[in-house]
C-alpha cells in the first residue's frame, strides 16, 4: 500500500497497520457524524489502541449513535426486543458504548462537536471535550486539532455504472472540505492517512458525492460483512407538535425554499405541509378555525394557503425523511440550476422549464448567449437540456445527424430549424434537494436505494459549506445561492426562548452542553441575509420537570444559542410571534401571546416589573385560551381522527411496544419525585391483573413468571402503570 492511492483490502487490520506505518501512533481521527462512520475500522483501531497504550488516539466527531439500553430495569425489559430488532446486525461502536460508560483508556479522547441530544448531560469528560463550533467552521476546527486521519462509509460505484468511484452518500458534508485540505498538509510534509470503508447497503448518490476511490489511501472491502444502516426509528408527534408544525406549514411560500431539523416537530410540520396540499379543505378548516390569518398576519405576508403549485426546493444541512415524503407528494418539486443568470430569469419568470424559441431570444437579451452562437454557447445550451444532447456545432454550424442549421437566431429560416431540428423539450439537470447529511428509519434508507435514476439525479448530496452559509464556495457563489433559496424559511427547534428574544437551543445555564449549535446559528443568520427569507424557531409552551411543568417561554436564561438581535419568528403550539424589527414591548408581548396560559400572567408582571411593558397593559380575553384542552380540540375539530395522527409516516414500534412505552412513560414521570415514587410503589404493590388482561403485554416484558423481588415488583408496576393508561390517577377510580 505504501505510496500508492486507492489500494484495496479486505483486512481490517491490515488497514490498521498501514494507518499507523503512515502517520505514526499519535493519530487525531476525523469521522463523519452520525451514519456514516466506518464501524468495522473504527472497531478495529480503537481496540488497537486499547491493547498498545504507546497510541495516542483522539477522535474527533459528532453524533456517535448509539442503541439505547434503558438506565432502570423496566427500560432495559422494554428495550431489549426492541434493540434487537433494530440493531441486532449492526456492529455497535466499540468507542461510543465506552464513553457512555466512562471507561474509555487514558491513551484516548474522544471529542464531539455534537451529542444526541441529551445524551451526555452527566458526563463530565465529555462535557470537558466537547468542541463548540458552528457546522460551517467545523472543518477549520479539525484542522486545527491537528487531524491527520480521516475515515468514512462510502458506497461502491460498480452497480451504479460508476466503476472506481464511491460515494459519500449519508456524508459529503465535511469531508468534500476535508480532503484537499489534508492533501495539501501532506504535500507540505505532514503525513495523513484516508480510509474508506464500503458498504453495499449504503444509498448511491453521484453529482458532488461522487468521488474517484483514489482519493482515498485505502479502501477496506469486505462484502460478506456488509452490515445494515443505524436507523433512527420514527418519533411520535403529539398534539402539541402538530398544532407547531400547523402553523409552520403556513409560513411557506410557494415556489420557495425549505430547510428542516429531525424530530417530532420536523415532521409534524412535513405532515401539515402534505395536508396543505393534497387535503386543503380539511387544513383551511382548522387554519379559520384557529382565526390564523387574523391573529398572525404575518402568514399573510410571507407565507400561503393554497397547494404548492409551483413547489418548493430543499436546501438543509440534513436531508431528513420528510424530504422524500413531500418529493413524493408532488410538493418538493422546484427545480433549481446551478448558474446565477439562468436561475434569476427562471425565479423572474421570464422562461421557463419549457424550452421554446423565446427561451433562446431571453438568453441572448440577458448576454448569455451571443448570435450567431459560438462553440461554448451550444455547450452550454446542451448542458441545460436547452439543444438536444446529439447535436454538434462543426465548421460554425449546428450539426444534428446528416443535418446542418446556421447558429444565427436572427434568420428566420435558422429560426424554424432550430425548432423542429435542435431544441431540446425542458431544461435538464435541475435540482430539487440540497442536503449535507442524512439519518433515518431503515424505510427512509429502503426507499434511497430503490430511487428511480432520474428521481436520484435531482438530490444533491454535498458540502455543507455550500448549503449553510452566503460565502462563495466551490460548488456556486453568492450570486447563485441568493438565486436558488428564494423565499428561504429555515425551520428549527428551540429548547427555550426568553422574552427579549434570544434562543436557547443547545445547553443549560450551567455550562452543560444538551446537543450542540450545529448549524442552527448558520441558518438564522442567513435568513436575516437572504431578501425575503425568514427564520423559524418552533418549541413546545412547556415541559415537565421533577413532576412540574415548566413553561419554556420564560423572562430570561443564563444561556444563549441565539442572541437576541438575531431574533425572528418563534411558533408554540398556541400561535406565531412575529418578531423581526419590533420593539422590545413587542417582543415581550408576543412572546407572552404564544405562552401557555399558566404562565402569561407572571411572564407579565415580570415585564412590566422591569418596565418593558407598559404597567397598564392587561392580557386580552383572546389570549387566555391557551390550554392543551384547546389543543386538543384542535387537532380533533374535523372529526377525523386520522388527521393528525401519532405516527403519520409509519412506525418501527408494535402495537403493545406503543401501549407498554406510554405506560412506562406515565410511570417515569410519576416517579419523578421522591413522593411520586413513593406511592406509586405502594400502589403498585396492590395492582393485580387477575383477570388476566394484560398477559400478552406482560410476556413481552418478560414478565409472565417473576421469580424474584425485583422481577415480581417489576410486574405490579407495569401492571399499575396499565391501569393508569385506562383510569387516570386524578379519578379516584383505579382498582386494586
Amino acid at each position: 500500500m505504501a505510496g500508492t492511492r486507492g489500494q484495496v483490502s479486505n483486512d481490517v487490520n491490515a488497514c490498521v497497520d498501514e494507518v499507523i506505518r503512515r502517520v505514526g501512533k499519535n493519530i487525531t481521527l476525523g469521522l463523519p457524524l452520525g451514519l456514516g462512520k466506518p464501524v468495522r475500522f473504527v472497531n478495529a483501531l480503537y481496540q488497537r489502541a486499547k491493547d498498545d497504550p504507546e497510541i495516542r488516539l483522539h477522535i474527533v466527531t459528532a453524533l456517535s449513535l448509539l442503541a439505547p439500553k434503558g438506565s432502570s430495569s423496566l427500560e432495559q425489559r422494554f428495550l431489549g426486543p426492541f434493540v434487537e430488532r433494530l440493531y441486532g446486525a449492526i456492529p455497535e461502536l466499540a468507542y461510543a458504548r465506552d464513553v457512555s460508560a466512562n471507561r474509555l483508556p487514558q491513551n484516548v479522547q474522544v471529542s464531539e462537536f455534537f451529542f444526541k441530544a441529551g445524551s451526555y448531560l452527566n458526563n463530565r469528560s465529555q462535557q470537558r471535550h466537547y468542541v463548540c463550533t458552528n457546522y460551517t467552521h467545523a472543518v477549520r476546527d479539525l484542522m486545527a486539532l491537528g487531524v491527520n486521519v480521516v475515515a468514512q462509509m462510502v458506497a461502491p460505484g460498480e452497480a451504479h455504472g460508476q466503476p472506481g468511484q464511491v460515494s459519500l452518500s449519508c456524508n459529503p458534508d465535511l469531508t468534500l472540505d476535508l480532503i484537499p485540505l489534508l492533501r495539501e498538509r501532506e504535500e507540505a510534509g505532514t503525513p495523513v492517512a484516508l480510509v474508506a470503508e464500503l458498504n453495499r447497503n449504503l444509498p448511491w448518490f453521484g453529482r458532488d458525492a461522487a468521488i474517484g476511490a483514489d482519493r482515498f489511501d485505502m479502501v477496506l472491502d469486505q462484502p460478506s460483512s456488509d452490515y445494515p444502516l443505524f436507523s433512527a426509528p420514527e418519533m411520535s408527534v403529539s398534539p402539541e407538535d402538530h398544532l407547531i408544525g400547523f402553523y409552520a406549514s403556513a409560513l411557506l411560500k410557494d415556489g420557495g425554499t425549505l430547510q428542516v431539523g429531525i424530530g417530532s416537530l420536523g415532521a409534524a410540520l412535513v405532515h401539515s405541509a402534505i395536508l396543505r396540499h393534497s387535503h386543503n379543505q380539511a387544513w383551511r378548516a382548522l387554519f379559520d378555525h384557529l382565526r390564523v390569518a387574523e391573529h398572525f398576519p404575518v402568514v399573510t405576508d410571507v407565507g400561503g394557503t393554497c397547494p404548492f403549485e409551483q413547489g418548493l426546493y430543499g436546501c438543509s444541512e440534513m436531508m431528513v425523511d420528510g424530504f422524500l415524503y413531500l418529493m413524493e407528494q408532488g410538493i418538493l418539486h422546484r427545480e433549481v440550476y446551478d448558474h446565477a443568470g439562468l436561475q434569476a430569469l427562471l425565479n423572474s419568470g421570464e422562461i421557463t422549464g419549457q424550452v421554446s424559441l423565446a427561451t433562446l431570444d431571453v438568453l441572448r437579451r440577458e448576454k448569455l448567449i451571443d448570435s450567431p452562437l459560438r462553440a461554448r454557447d451550444v455547450r452550454w445550451l446542451i448542458r441545460y437540456g436547452i439543444f438536444r444532447d446529439t447535436v454538434e456545432f462543426r465548421g460554425g454550424r449546428l450539426c444534428a445527424g446528416d443535418q446542418s442549421v446556421e447558429g444565427d437566431l436572427d434568420d428566420p429560416e435558422a429560426r424554424e430549424a432550430i425548432q423542429t431540428l435542435i431544441l431540446g423539450d425542458r431544461l435538464t439537470g435541475g435540482i430539487v434537494m440540497h442536503g449535507g447529511f442524512y439519518v433515518g428509519p431503515e424505510r427512509f434508507y429502503q426507499s434511497l436505494r430503490e430511487l428511480p435514476d432520474d428521481q436520484r439525479a435531482r438530490i444533491s448530496m454535498t458540502s455543507v459549506n455550500f448549503i449553510n452559509h452566503l460565502y462563495d464556495h466551490r460548488f456556486g457563489d453568492q450570486k447563485l445561492k441568493a438565486a436558488q433559496r428564494v423565499h428561504g424559511r429555515f425551520i428549527n427547534s428551540a429548547m427555550m426562548y426568553t422574552l427579549n428574544g434570544a434562543g436557547v437551543s443547545d445547553g443549560l445555564e450551567d455550562g452543560r452542553v444538551v446537543s450542540g449549535v450545529g448549524g442552527q446559528y448558520n441558518f438564522v443568520a442567513m435568513a436575516h441575509e437572504l431578501p425575503g427569507a425568514r427564520s423559524i424557531l418552533t418549541l413546545r409552551s412547556t415541559r415537565q420537570s421533577h413532576g412540574k411543568v415548566l413553561s419554556n417561554i420564560v423572562f430570561n436564561y443564563g444561556h444563549c444559542t441565539i442572541p437576541r438581535h438575531l431574533r425572528d419568528i418563534v411558533i408554540t403550539e398556541y400561535g406565531i410571534a412575529d418578531l423581526r424589527g419590533q420593539p422590545d414591548e413587542q417582543v415581550y408581548l408576543r412572546l407572552i401571546r404564544i405562552a401557555d396560559s399558566r404562565f402569561q400572567q407572571e411572564l407579565l408582571e415580570r415585564a412590566q416589573k422591569v418596565g418593558k411593558v407598559d404597567s397598564a397593559f392587561r392580557l386580552p380575553a383572546s389570549w387566555c385560551n391557551n390550554t392543551p384542552e384547546a389543543v386538543r380540540h384542535a387537532v380533533s375539530l374535523s372529526g377525523d381522527t386520522g388527521l393528525f395522527p401519532p405516527f403519520p409516516f409509519g412506525r418501527d414500534f408494535t402495537d403493545e411496544e406503543l401501549t407498554l412505552g406510554k405506560a412506562l412513560k406515565e410511570l417515569k414521570a410519576a416517579t419523578s419525585t421522591r413522593r411520586g415514587k413513593l406511592a406509586t410503589l405502594w400502589q403498585a404493590l396492590r395492582a393485580r391483573d387477575e383477570e388476566g388482561r394484560y398477559g400478552a403485554l406482560l410476556e413481552r416484558m418478560g414478565l409472565t413468571s417473576p421469580s424474584g423481588f425485583r422481577d415480581k415488583l417489576d410486574r405490579r408496576l407495569v401492571i399499575h402503570g396499565l391501569q393508569q393508561l385506562e383510569t387516570p390517577p386524578d379519578t379516584g377510580n383505579s382498582k386494586p
